[in-house]
């Protein structure tokens, strides 16, 4: 009977094996362990990391004669990925603390503040959480990961506090990048590298506002927007795309920007405040999706999802192009720098500590800061040192990128941010200390309640608007805390966790109280 079952099945045993048997033969790839391995935790996008790739294995096989592998890990946007680095960073520090005995017991006020910046100095401080915060800083504690890329100075800035990152050295290396007419330290009041090396920033960015022609030509007044503040207009309403600033960090720095504008428009930083939260604030009203990350929200609006948004200039340029070649120079998809200026900001890189494979990350800096790497970012594919697939259109850091002789070559010609940002000073000193504080009061007083915001919004514009009825407008504007009262505020943040769940609790219930109330008085026509 079996001999039987196989003489039946050999026919269709056969007929699979013929494709196998007539392939063409493909060399087979071992792992030899020759080559190197370079690992980076980013938010970047696929088109980035194989640009990055390509480019440097050509790079740094140029130079070393090896091959190398790039791992990417990307457990989120850049909120995720800086919880990931910080909650590795006290699992593996808490096995070194208590693989030596004489270090004595780990607690949980050593794991609250062994990466507190300074506590090593506070007299203040119980020496055992000292010792374990200079035990940290003398260290090599790593978490398996090389650089983080991307994702704006202010986490890096951070991560540098904390001791998170360290010196990458390229200013040892290259002491010629560093040059104020290459690459300076400053530019519109934000850092663009830090002194002592533990972030470079690689590319340039500013936001922008971006809009689908052909549902803005719906609406009921079908002019583009221009200004942040198009952006809270009634006729916008549920017809604007967001991403989330509890987990995307250029969503965050989006609105501190806004609120900066807001400042410098009104020259008072109270009342931009006031300006720049109540303007979120209607944003958020007229929301019709939100995203978890900034760079889907050009590719919702292209695809007709929403009318309007805002974005970074990168993937605002690099939809506008695919939008051009999509309809044959017809676009519907257009990105605007913001009339009234618009902040620039660094996009870095930095060095983790304990980094694994600390030369090949070294030289990927390297290549990033160089000419080289510069003009990856920045041109046209099939160009000389351009991308080989994507276009990635990131404004370099090098000043020198945007002179004449590479004008022919640049995805974005006419685009220089260190001209067209030159008349938005940024003013760290007013809204960077909140940075924290700003997409958790987002979270409390739009996120959470935002049925009740919208429902209060809709009801407004029902109304007529927020003239017709200023009474329920002024309940909509009201805010748990005004900017004199910002500090307070921002150090109820640094209590333990059940405090800071019940402050939350408490601007979100302000929030729902006074929407309810806006609502009421936006129905009754008062």
């Amino acid at each position: 009977m079996y001999k039987k079952l196989l003489i039946a099945l050999l026919p269709l045993v056969l007929l699979l094996a013929i494709p196998f048997a007539l392939r063409p033969k493909q060399e087979v790839k071992t792992d030899s362990g020759k080559s190197d391995k370079l690992v980076i935790i980013s938010a970047h996008n696929e088109s980035i990391r194989y640009e990055y790739a390509q480019a440097f294995r050509k790079y740094y096989h140029e130079r070393t004669g090896k091959e190398i592998e790039l791992d990417f890990r990307s457990p989120g946007g850049t909120s995720d990925i800086v919880k990931y680095i910080a909650d590795r960073y006290e699992a593996e520090f808490r096995r070194e603390f208590e693989s030596n005995s004489n270090n004595g017991k780990w607690n949980a006020e050593i794991a609250k503040r062994f990466a507190e910046p300074g506590v090593e100095n506070d007299p203040g401080a119980p020496e055992e959480v000292k010792k374990a915060r200079r035990l940290f800083l003398a260290s090599n504690v790593g978490i398996g990961i090389d650089l983080m890329a991307g994702g704006g100075t202010f986490d890096m800035q951070r991560h540098a506090r904390r001791g998170f990152a360290v010196d990458g050295g390229a200013q040892k290396r290259h002491p010629e990048y560093f040059k104020s007419e290459i690459i300076p330290q400053r530019f519109g009041g934000d850092e663009l590298y830090d002194k002592q090396g533990r972030y470079y920033g690689v590319v340039l960015s500013t936001f922008g506002i971006c809009y689908n022609a052909d549902r803005v030509a719906e609406l009921s007044d079908p002019s583009p927007p221009e200004r942040w503040s198009d952006l809270g207009d009634a006729k916008f309403f549920n017809a604007i795309s967001l991403a989330d600033p509890t987990k995307s960090g250029s969503a965050n720095k989006c609105f501190e920007v806004l609120i900066q504008q807001c400042m410098a428009d009104s020259g008072n930083p109270e009342l931009g405040w006031e300006q720049g939260m109540n303007l979120i604030k209607r944003i958020f009203g007229n929301a019709r999706n939100l995203t978890d990350s900034a760079g889907k929200i050009p590719r919702d609006i292209a695809a007709g999802n929403a009318a309007a948004g805002m974005a970074i200039d990168t993937y605002g340029f690099t939809e506008q192009e695919w939008n051009i070649l999509q309809f044959d120079g017809k676009p519907h998809f257009f990105y605007v720098p913001p009339k009234g200026g618009t902040a620039v900001s660094a996009d870095p890189i930095q060095l983790l500590r304990g980094a694994p494979n600390r030369k090949a990350a070294e030289m990927f800096i390297d290549f990033l800061l160089s000419v080289e790497g510069q003009k990856l970012h920045a041109f046209k594919v099939g160009t000389p040192d351009g991308p080989q697939k994507h276009a990635l259109r990131r404004p370099p850091i090098r000043r020198d990128l945007y002179k004449p002789e590479f004008q022919a070559y640049r995805s974005d010609p006419d685009y220089n941010p260190y001209e067209s940002g030159a008349s938005f000073v940024y003013r760290a000193e007013l809204t960077a200390p909140y940075y924290g504080l700003l997409r958790i009061l987002i979270r409390c007083i739009a996120l959470d309640p935002q049925e009740e915001l919208q429902r209060a919004w809709k009801a407004i514009i029902a109304a007529g608007g927020p003239t017709r009825v200023p009474q329920a407008f002024a309940a909509f504007n009201r805010l748990p805390f005004s900017y004199r009262e910002i500090a307070k505020a921002n150090a109820g943040l640094r209590q333990n966790a059940v405090a800071v769940a019940a402050l939350c609790r408490q601007w979100s219930d302000f929030a729902c109280q006074n929407y309810l109330e806006a609502e009421k008085l936006a129905r009754q026509g008062r």
